[in-house]
């Protein structure tokens, strides 16, 4: 069997290197993209010089600001974002046919066979690097391997701006000393699972017998064995590059800056959830059976209820119309609401039909949220929304797997 080459391509700082592109005085200064200081979000993207401070994603706003006072807070833009991110989709799909958009920042790109058109892969990531900077301005950093996994691991040691080949035969070798939490799939739960054991380092794993990991962390486990021998195994690596099994659930939600009881702004929140989780709907061609209402109050005390509807659904109205039935039913009134969210699952065809009236006034919204979804495209997410949601208007969190991701689309 011969072997694969496979590119994992991360666009370096990319929210803040986008924001750059527009506002060059950011460059060199701590920039935390996401929001403002106050404000009760999360860091969306930190520059490296913001990282310094021990500010990075995920981090609350007001500690990053406690972190780096002297940090420059901007608002996300998700349609520069999107727009950049296309462009990082068109070079690389330029560069091969077989290309899978991990993230809006970040892609798998299978290189096999292409010795003949760009020379070996050292050589050719290269030139791809050279490439993206011309097109897009922006830079990333490539890391090349025999496995999707290593690829994903080399890119991350070969930040910022580099390009990294990890030879065929000697995974084990540049595994070994990295920390467990190097490897995709190990997060802070699972990092402490290890450490408890004794596991700190890629090596620690790989010394461990496949039967002794499957015992303690099951299915799980044996992918961890594969992993840390720099096999694609378990997750993201189950598929081809290209196969696209879908999404497992669609949801959105939304942290309040100030906790409300205001049912008017309530319901209309609800309703802006709802045409997001509508349009991700749409553009991968599902449909819900299962609909879900999150809902935290001031404590944090945190209730989840779900409803499964006749006729599995992707239209806005339809989801807003059982989600605000389910709030009405389990909010308490005049208890304030930190966060509400709306989750979608279950999905199916569209199979079952309505009533005549209802059939009817089914296929009306259907062409007129098809219609609305091109505009969308073309002028923004917020370019067109239903009525009930525009008391509820806030800011689109920016985020890596947003609508509209490149090479997501399906064909209409």
């Amino acid at each position: 069997m011969s072997v694969r080459t496979y590119f994992h391509v991360d666009m370096d700082a990319f929210f803040v290197s986008v924001e750059e592109l527009f506002d060059p005085s950011l460059k060199g200064k701590p920039v935390v993209v996401g929001g403002r200081p106050n404000e009760r979000g999360v860091v969306s993207a930190a520059s490296y010089a913001a990282r310094k401070f021990g500010v990075h994603s995920a981090l609350p706003l007001r500690t990053a600001y406690k972190l780096c006072p002297q940090a420059i807070f901007v608002d996300g833009h998700p349609e520069r974002y999107r727009e950049c991110s296309q462009q990082v989709f068109d070079v690389l799909h330029a560069f091969s046919p077989l290309v899978e958009m991990a993230s809006i920042d970040e892609a798998y790109v299978d290189m096999t066979g292409t010795e003949r058109l760009y020379g070996p892969p050292l050589k050719a990531a290269h030139l791809l690097h050279e490439r993206m900077k011309t097109a897009t301005r922006l830079n990333c950093s490539i890391g090349i391997a025999a496995s999707r996994l290593v690829a994903k691991i080399t890119s991350d040691q070969a930040k910022p701006n580099g390009v990294l080949w990890v030879i065929p035969g000697h995974e084990a070798a540049f595994l070994a000393p990295l920390d467990v939490r190097k490897v995709p799939g190990v997060g802070k739960v699972t990092e402490q699972n290890l450490h408890a054991l004794g596991i700190r380092k890629v090596g620690d794993l790989a010394r461990l017998e496949d039967a002794f990991l499957e015992e303690r962390f099951g299915k799980w486990g044996l992918a961890l064995a594969g992993k840390s021998r720099g096999i694609d195994a378990g997750g993201w690596f189950d598929t081809e590059i290209g196969e696209d099994t879908g999404p497992k659930s669609i949801s959105h939600e939304h942290t309040f800056s100030e906790d409300t009881a205001e049912v008017a702004q309530l319901e209309s929140t609800l309703a802006r959830l709802c045409e997001m989780v509508g349009r991700r709907l749409r553009e991968h061609g599902l449909h819900a059976r299962t609909i879900a209402l999150k809902l935290r109050y001031s404590d944090f005390s945190t209730i989840t209820r779900a409803h499964s509807v006749g006729r599995p659904t992707q239209l806005d109205i339809e989801l807003y119309e059982e989600i605000r039935l389910l709030f009405r039913r389990n909010w308490k009134p005049g208890a304030a609401v930190r966060l509400l969210g709306v989750n979608t699952s279950s999905f199916e065809e569209e199979t079952e039909q309505m009533d005549l009236i209802g059939e009817a006034r089914h296929e009306r919204w259907k062409h007129a949220l098809a219609a609305a979804d091109k505009l969308r495209d073309r002028f923004g997410e917020s370019a067109v929304s239903l009525a009930a949601s525009m008391r509820g208007k806030f800011r689109e969190r920016t985020h890596e797997n947003p609508a509209g991701l490149p090479g997501k689309k399906p064909e209409r």
